[in-house]
């Protein structure tokens, strides 16, 4: 008996298309009888088929079979875009909608707590360097929010923002309620505590809208070959060095009294914190180094892309407020002394960055430099849903699946 196989699409090492009952993908020259692996004959059947073949073979290298075989087009169906499924969500338009309405609560908390008293008696409105970075993470979940409401390919897309942006930023309001603790004992002001539910209803909205997967839109981890390879690595490289690059101290000071005394000291350093502190140093650190890896063997790959950005925003935006703090200077209390104390001592003070705040600077453009890639590499032209009856356009081959009679 033998099976007919129809390839809808080849590239350089493999095939693509329908055997009898499912769909399968192929090694070219392989018999046709092994694929090396094969989906239901349903239409996730196909987009996760495609999904695998298109991560898997080189980009640019796949071509329809058959001259009967239409071009990519608006009659095209495309992984994100499936017969009867387009625009439709597993779990419903009500929990795509949930899930918008949690992250715009997150937001209107966090607006609500830049105003009252955040760390040490003074609210994120008063100082410039730290309401940079939390108007930032406010923006993004905003954006975030409005692509899940937005539904279908947008949908993921808006919970990867919102997910990995909230991975990223948990070590970080850690730190700021690590810094309120050490100092006083309770979690700081109101400020920052409608910021950290804030941060808590963002991050539980995202995970609900991560969980809201697209119908017949897969995503899939798959190691990165041919000319992928080198690209991927950079930009795990990249996103290792901005994780150990934000360790280091940054700020750097200078002390000069009037009689030509001088001394130099560096602050910010991680690991020079309270336990607490740390931990959420910590967090952001690991975060940040998982999240780029998961990004560079996400696919499709403009989806990684997004997952990517999610995480190099609230890392630039850490690196915008070490510039807008190093630029307003320095007082002589950050130093135990007194203004009297050091009217009398003719003292002056000089800011600047560590050598360690550049490097994190020229990761980060590497790793914004990668982002970059992923979102506009070509995406290779998905092949038409194959016609469920065989008559579907193709080369056509005999499969032996058991002994002629």
């Amino acid at each position: 008996m033998f099976d007919r196989v129809t390839i809808a699409h080849r590239g350089a090492k493999y095939e693509i298309g329908r055997g009898r009952d499912f769909y399968g993908v192929w090694t070219i020259g392989a018999p046709r009888s092994e694929p090396l692996d094969r989906w239901p004959e349903t239409p996730e059947g196909w987009s996760a088929a495609w999904t695998r073949f298109a991560s898997i073979e080189a980009p640019g290298a796949i071509v329809p079979v058959g001259r009967r075989t239409p071009p990519a087009g608006p009659g095209t169906v495309r992984v994100d875009e499936n017969p009867g499924l387009a625009g439709r969500t597993r779990g419903g338009r009500t929990g795509a909608i949930a899930a918008a309405a949690l992250l715009g609560m997150g937001v209107i908390l966090g607006i609500a707590g830049l105003f009252p008293a955040y760390l040490g008696g003074s609210s994120l409105a008063q100082q410039p360097g730290q309401l940079i970075p939390h108007v930032v993470y406010l923006a993004v979940w905003t954006v975030s929010a409005v692509l899940i409401l937005l539904g279908g390919t947008r949908l993921r897309m808006g919970a990867l923002l919102g997910l990995g942006l909230s991975l990223v930023t948990f070590g970080l309001f850690l730190a700021d309620a690590g810094t309120a603790i050490t100092a006083s004992g309770d979690v700081g002001g109101a400020g920052l505590v409608l910021s950290l539910l804030g941060w808590l209803a963002c991050a539980a909205g995202s995970v609900m809208a991560f969980l809201l997967r697209p119908a017949g839109q897969p995503d899939a981890l798959a190691r990165p070959r041919g000319p992928e390879l080198a690209p991927v690595m950079m930009l795990v490289l990249a996103g290792l060095g901005v994780a150990a690059a934000f360790a280091p101290a940054w700020d750097s000071f200078t002390l000069r009294t009037a009689a030509g005394q001088s001394q130099s000291l560096t602050a910010g350093n991680a690991f020079h914190n309270p336990g607490l502190v740390i931990a959420g140093d910590l967090a952001v650190m690991l975060a940040l180094a998982a999240v780029v890896i998961v990004a560079a063997l996400w696919r499709p790959i403009r989806h990684g892309a997004v997952l990517l950005a999610a995480a190099a925003i609230p890392m630039a935006a850490q690196a915008v407020s070490a510039l807008v703090l190093a630029g307003q200077g320095a007082s002589s209390a950050q130093f135990g002394i007194s203004a009297a104390q050091a009217s009398q001592i003719g003292l002056t003070i000089s800011s600047g960055l560590t050598p360690a705040f550049w490097i994190y600077c020229g990761f980060l453009v590497a790793l914004l430099v990668s982002c970059a890639w992923m979102l506009f590499t070509p995406r290779p032209a998905p092949g038409p849903y194959p016609a469920a009856d065989g008559g579907a356009h193709g080369e056509t081959a005999p499969s032996r699946a058991g002994t002629a009679a």
